[in-house]
């Protein structure tokens, strides 16, 4: 049984769970932290009434039994509303007898990775195996008692933090986690490989170089079969073609048919100068090149283009949209700054689609003012509890079933941009 640990191992996990044809579950666990020092782990908790305790830890700190309830009191509320939201109706799989391999995106300090080997013990476990891509180098000292077997890729030096060895460290969201639940509860076999027999493979699926004057800017094409139009998107400050997010929507709107760009605005150089980040003219104009090119490719040419943005994304977004000749079928806004877009706002003709989080306030008054000084077709959507970044469950999922909506709703009779 492959168990990620949420929220960042589950996406490892489930590449495993792939790989081995096995099937794959989320191990809640959550640290019982000393009363007065939180940090220090005086045991973990885990579903189902399991609970590891460091009789030498509480007995040092003369936690009280009182103390102790009130912290797993605490916990076990935050890990019941965690295992809820991750696996809904389905209920934790029975692990009696059988190979626990619980899967992290890697190790620091180890201390979740540790209090889920317990947990998995005891929860009936036969065989704890501890897998994780990357490590410190004194990971098997650290993990010995722990786990019955270590399966580690890499134990660099130095090691300053997981983070250090992933080209995008962005969090994992619980969407994304739900999403890779779901399709491993399907039971699906692996994706077939070239001239298997199975489902039909994507048109195309690949990382794409895109010239933008003397750069090169990278980007991944997916375009499913059949499929109804291109959705180009413009990531936010700070973000690029790896967000979490924007590929969790690219997922949703690729289900529903439509292809997807995902690039990066900036090269690793320009992002060194911040003012590039917030340079909406020059996001623009990336943005408009890489529509070109998506344009002149085989298996997208004279299809529809929308376009989708996030935070200053969006402004870019609605700025390439302003050009009398940019043929934009639809744009979305996901937790966008449309208001940056200025003065432009009014020669937008695609229809525009505003999702903002319903307790994102500050953004929400300046979609409001965006959408009254739009000209074309637009509406303005509230997630209710959502904050900028979508990070509550089930908000995420809302945004980009508005998204697929809204684009496949324009993408549907459409010009050819081409004028055919």
């Amino acid at each position: 049984m492959v168990l990620g640990l949420p929220r960042g191992g589950v996406p490892v996990a489930y590449e495993v769970a792939v790989a081995l044809g096995a099937p794959l579950d989320v191990i809640v666990v959550r640290k019982l932290g000393l009363p007065f020092q939180p940090e220090l782990a005086m045991g973990a908790i885990g579903e189902d009434g399991a609970r590891v305790l460091n009789r030498d830890v509480m007995e040092s700190a003369r936690v009280t039994p009182t103390e102790l309830a009130a912290v797993e009191a605490r916990e076990r509320a935050e890990l019941e509303r965690r295992a809820r939201a991750f696996r809904g109706a389905r209920a934790r799989v029975d692990l009696t007898g059988r190979t626990a391999l619980i899967v992290d995106d890697g190790i620091a300090t180890g201390s979740t990775a540790r209090a889920a080997c317990h947990v998995a013990r005891a929860h009936g476990a036969a065989k704890v195996v501890l897998a994780a891509p990357v490590a410190p180098d004194d990971v098997a000292r650290r993990f010995a008692g722990d786990a019955d077997e270590l399966v580690v890729y890499a134990t660099p030096a130095p090691f300053y933090g997981v983070g250090q060895f992933y080209a995008d460290f962005s969090q994992t969201s619980d969407e994304e986690v739900i999403a890779l639940l779901t399709a491993a509860g399907r039971a699906q076999p692996p994706a077939p490989r070239a001239g298997a027999v199975g489902d039909d493979p994507p048109l195309r699926s690949e990382d794409v170089a895109i010239p933008a004057g003397r750069v090169m800017l990278a980007g991944h094409l997916h375009v499913p079969e059949e499929p109804k139009g291109l959705v180009v998107f413009a990531h936010g400050s700070g973000s690029s073609r790896h967000s979490s997010r924007n590929r969790y929507v690219a997922s949703v709107l690729n289900e529903a048919g439509v292809a997807t760009l995902l690039f990066d605005l900036l090269t690793s150089r320009e992002e060194l100068d911040r003012a590039n980040v917030f340079d909406v003219e020059l996001l623009a104009d990336r943005l408009a090149e890489a529509t070109r090119w998506a344009r002149a490719q085989p298996e997208v040419a004279g299809l529809p283009v929308g376009y989708f943005g996030a935070s200053t994304g969006a402004a870019a977004a609605l700025r390439a949209a302003a050009e009398p000749d940019a043929a934009i079928a639809a744009v979305v806004s996901r937790g966008g700054r449309p208001d940056l877009a200025g003065a432009h706002l009014g020669s937008v003709a695609a229809p525009t689609l505003l999702i903002v989080g319903g307790d994102d306030t500050a953004v929400l008054g300046l979609n409001r003012e965006a959408q009254r000084r739009l000209r074309c077709e637009s509406d303005l959507s509230i997630v209710p509890g959502a904050t900028h970044l979508f990070e509550e469950p089930g908000t995420l999922t809302r945004a980009a079933t508005l998204a697929a909506d809204w684009f496949t709703r324009h993408f549907t009779g459409a010009p050819d941009p081409r004028g055919a």
